[in-house]
């Protein structure tokens, strides 16, 4: 007994694995942004 809930089709399935892969992209160019100004403004005192 598969327990369907409305929006879980296969096309929405694809679709929210899309969706993870572009968030998790922009969470990485956040972290490296982030990372990029840390180590510029380390040196300055």
């Amino acid at each position: 007994m598969a327990d369907n809930r409305p929006g879980d089709s296969d096309i929405h399935r694809r679709q929210r694995g899309k969706n993870l892969v572009v968030a998790g992209f922009l969470v990485v160019l956040v972290v490296i942004f982030f990372v990029l100004t840390i180590v510029r403004m380390g040196p300055q005192q």
